[in-house]
């Protein structure tokens, strides 16, 4: 007997809360990543909503407790690159530009980073206008670990943080930070408590009167961006090079900033020694690109680091194999030839 087909749950779940369009991700069981459909599905209702008067906002949020977006699906990725897919061209091509849409998108946007929000979350948040996180986020630009770049638009939002060290700490160690940590970095607007997430007829109208809820007085992840490790990152990582910043992390002598040191340094020994040059190049250049050519600029980075960089082999060792001892093309920073980071940005003048 022949069982009757059943269709897949929809990978993008579209509602609409008192003239507010809700876009859900709705893949749980991959922390909501993105794959090609789900950039494609989002990319559709926003198009739609973009001039469409019933609708005055858009709202982005994650299926579950556990993730808003844990990034691009880059298991399926590795795979169409091992295939030679023109679906992953394709893939890139769509993705970052849906993130440059939702930058400038004609109407606000708001997203709840609710849980793990990593890549290609970022890129689909970062250009919001309400940027609400929670006791329960998880942030990271950790791109450098699987030898990529921090990409869909880290050119622009990092490199326009604060400081300048401290979109390059971010996108070059890619440590995880907390709610707290979004908010005091400027890639959050708002801290808010996860229940207040819960009832989205309510949390839109605290949006619209401006009633937020106190933001929590305790989280679970520990906040890493104190006062001092700011001051820190701003001394260490405000070097000319990343060989200069691995030296004076090595010089640092304050006994209290002992254990984020050591951990700061035990990361980037793992990263890609090329990626973390490439990375502090692409922030460099960023800084003075506006958003589109940033896009441009990274679409040519991402076609070069699947065809002669780091990626399928980071990819292959941390989410394929999961043996976590990827082979680098270089044991060290120092062994890194320039003309290979200059590559990656090859038709974009510095």
């Amino acid at each position: 007997m022949l069982l009757p087909e059943i269709d897949p749950p929809a990978s993008v779940l579209v509602d609409i809360i008192d003239g507010v369009g809700v876009l859900t991700l709705n893949r749980p069981a991959v922390l909501n990543a993105l794959d090609l459909a789900t950039v494609r599905a989002l990319t559709r209702q926003l198009d739609a909503w973009a001039d469409d008067p019933a609708i005055r906002a858009v709202l982005l949020r994650g299926t579950g407790e556990r993730a808003f977006c844990a990034g691009g699906d880059v298991c399926s990725l590795y795979h169409l690159q091992s295939q030679g897919s023109p679906e992953l061209e394709r893939y890139f091509d769509e993705e970052y530009a849906l993130d440059c849409r939702i930058h400038r998108y004609p109407k606000p946007t708001i997203a709840l980073m609710d849980g793990v929000v990593m890549g290609g979350g970022m890129g689909i948040s970062q250009g919001c206008t309400h940027r609400l996180v929670t006791e329960r986020t998880r942030m990271a630009m950790p791109e450098t670990a699987i030898g990529v770049f921090p990409d869909v638009g880290g050119s622009y939002f990092l490199s326009r943080l604060r400081s300048a060290a401290l979109g390059v700490y971010i996108g070059v160690v890619g440590d995880t930070l907390s709610g707290a940590d979004a908010v005091v970095s400027g890639l959050a607007d708002r801290l808010v408590p996860s229940a207040f997430l819960a009832d989205l007829p309510a949390l839109i109208a605290a949006i619209d009167a401006g009633a937020w809820p106190a933001a929590p007085t305790h989280t679970s992840i520990p906040s890493l961006l104190t006062a001092p490790v700011l001051a820190a990152v701003e001394r260490h990582f405000c070097q000319p090079g990343v060989e200069e910043i691995l030296a004076s992390l090595a010089g640092e002598t304050d006994p209290a900033l002992r254990t984020w040191v050591e951990r700061t340094l035990g990361l980037l020994a793992q990263r890609s020694p090329l990626m973390l040059r490439v990375t502090f190049e692409q922030l460099r250049r960023g800084r003075q690109l506006d958003l589109e050519a940033c896009f441009r600029m990274e679409r040519t980075m991402v076609a070069h680091s699947f065809a002669h960089g780091d990626t399928m082999e980071g990819i292959r060792a941390l989410l394929i194999d999961k043996d976590r001892s990827p082979r680098w093309r270089h044991r060290a920073v120092a062994e890194v030839p320039r003309e290979e980071v200059e590559a990656f940005f090859a038709g974009h003048p510095p």
